[in-house]
C-alpha cells in the first residue's frame, strides 16, 4: 500500500518483542525424527517444532515444508522464531502448544522497502485455503530498529489470501500494514496477477509476467475469521479486500504523532463481495493518543462495519476519513456503518454524514454465521471451540 505520513514511533507494549528469555518447551523430545504424529484433529498429520532443537524441527517453515500435501498441523512449543514463513498449501494449522499466544512468537523485520529479493514483506504469507491459527503471535518489528517513514515501513505481520481461515487467541502486531486480508486473484498490487504458486514454491518478488500472459483482476472471495485476538498498528493496520469477522477482539492502536487509521478496506470493484465486520470488539489506544480514524478508503469501493463495539476516546469523533482529502473522492462510494457503538469513542451525532447508523435488521445481515455462509455454507463457529 502507498503510505501517508511520517512520524517516529515510541515504544509500546503490543510493538516490541518480548526481551525475556525464550520459554523452551519441554514436552518429549523428537531430536528431528522427522516422524509425523497424529493429533485430535480428526486424524492429520502433526509436526512439533522448538526453538532449543527438542522437537521434530527447529523453526515453523521446515516443519510446514515436510507436511504431506493433505496438510495437518504445526505444533509450536513456545519461544521466539525469527523468520518468514510462506504457507502454499491447504489445510494448514499454526497452533501454539501453550494458553499463552504471548509466549510462542514468528517474528520477521521485513519492510515493504527493505524486502529485496524475499518473497513477501509479511513475518506469515498464506495463501492456501482452510488455515489456521491458535495460541501463538504474528510479529513484525521492523520499528525496533527503523524509524516510520512516509515511504517503505509497511511491514506485514500476516498476509492472508486464502479462504476459510480460523484464528483463535493469536496476537497479531506491527504499526503499519499490519494485516493484509485478500480476495484470491488480485493481490495488493490489483489488476494483473501472476498463475497461483505450486505448493512448494512461492514466486518471487522480481518475478514478472509478459503482458500477453496478463488478465484482467477478477477478485474471488475470501473469508477469514478471528475470535478471542489481538491486532495492534497505528496506520491503515487492517486492510485489503478479502471478507473477515472480528470477534471478541481487542483492535490496538500504537503511538503514532498524527493519530492513525484502523482499517484501509479497498474493493476493485463495486459489487465485490468484500467487507471487514467488527463485532463486540474492544478499540484501544496507547494513553494520550488521539485523532485515529475507524477507517478510510484505500480504493473507491470499500466497506466496513462496526458492531456493538466499544470505542476508546482516542477515536475521532468524525469517525470515517477520505484517503487524500482533496484528491480522493472515495467516501462518496464507501459503506462505512455501525451499529450500538459504545463508550468515549462512539459519537453518532457527530459522525461523517455519508457514514451509517444500521437498524437491528440491518445489522442482522452481518451476524457471523450468515455473512460468512458463502455457497458451501461455512459456519466458523461449528468449528471453534
Amino acid at each position: 500500500m502507498l503510505c501517508c505520513v511520517m512520524v517516529r514511533p515510541k515504544n509500546s507494549q503490543f510493538a516490541l518483542i518480548p526481551l525475556a528469555a525464550f520459554v523452551l518447551w519441554t514436552g518429549p523430545a523428537a531430536a528431528h525424527s522427522q516422524q509425523s504424529r497424529r493429533t485430535g484433529d480428526r486424524g492429520v498429520s502433526a509436526i512439533r517444532v522448538a526453538a532449543n532443537g527438542s522437537a521434530d524441527y527447529s523453526t515453523v517453515q521446515a516443519a510446514i515444508d515436510h507436511l504431506p500435501p493433505t496438510g495437518g498441523v504445526v505444533l509450536v512449543a513456545p519461544g521466539t522464531y525469527r523468520e518468514q514463513v510462506i504457507i502454499n498449501a491447504s489445510h494448514i494449522t499454526l497452533r501454539g502448544t501453550g494458553s499463552d499466544s504471548s509466549k510462542t512468537i514468528l517474528v520477521d523485520d521485513t519492510s515493504q522497502g527493505t524486502r529485496g529479493s524475499k518473497p513477501s514483506y509479511a513475518t506469515v504469507h498464506v495463501l492456501g485455503d482452510d488455515f489456521r491459527a491458535e495460541n501463538i503471535t504474528f510479529q513484525n518489528d521492523f520499528n525496533r530498529t527503523h524509524e516510520q517513514v512516509s515511504a517503505g515501513s509497511q511491514a506485514q505481520a500476516l498476509n492472508l489470501e486464502g479462504d476459510r481461515n480460523i484464528l483463535s487467541n493469536v496476537q497479531i502486531l506491527a504499526n503499519q500494514d499490519t494485516l493484509y486480508i485478500g480476495a484470491r486473484g488480485c493481490g495488493q498490487a490489483g489488476s494483473l496477477r501472476t498463475p497461483p504458486p505450486s505448493s512448494t514454491s512461492f514466486p518471487p518478488a522480481t518475478q514478472s509476467v509478459p503482458p500477453a500472459a496478463r488478465t484482467p483482476c477478477a477478485p474471488a472471495v475470501t473469508r477469514s475469521y478471528f475470535t478471542n485476538c489481538v491486532v495492534a498498528g497505528n496506520v491503515d493496520f487492517i486492510y485489503g479486500d478479502g471478507n473477515a469477522v472480528f470477534n471478541d477482539c481487542e483492535i490496538h492502536n500504537t503511538e503514532h504523532a498524527a493519530g492513525g487509521y484502523v482499517t484501509a478496506q479497498g474493493k476493485y470493484l463495486k459489487d465485490q463481495q468484500s467487507t471487514f465486520v467488527f463485532n463486540h470488539c474492544r478499540l484501544t489506544g496507547e494513553p494520550g493518543l488521539a485523532h485515529v480514524y475507524l477507517g478510510r478508503p484505500w480504493r473507491p469501493f470499500a466497506s466496513v462495519v462496526y458492531l456493538n463495539c466499544v470505542m476508546g476516546a482516542h477515536i475521532d469523533p468524525e469517525g470515517w476519513h477520505e484517503w487524500h482529502p482533496g484528491d480522493t473522492h472515495s467516501l462518496d462510494t464507501a459503506f462505512y456503518a455501525e451499529f450500538q457503538s459504545t463508550g468515549p469513542g462512539a459519537n453518532p451525532s457527530a459522525r461523517e454524514p455519508k457514514s451509517h447508523q444500521l437498524t437491528k435488521a440491518e445489522a442482522k445481515q452481518f451476524e457471523t454465521s450468515r455473512f460468512l455462509a458463502g455457497a458451501d455454507h461455512w459456519n466458523p463457529l461449528k468449528q471453534v471451540k
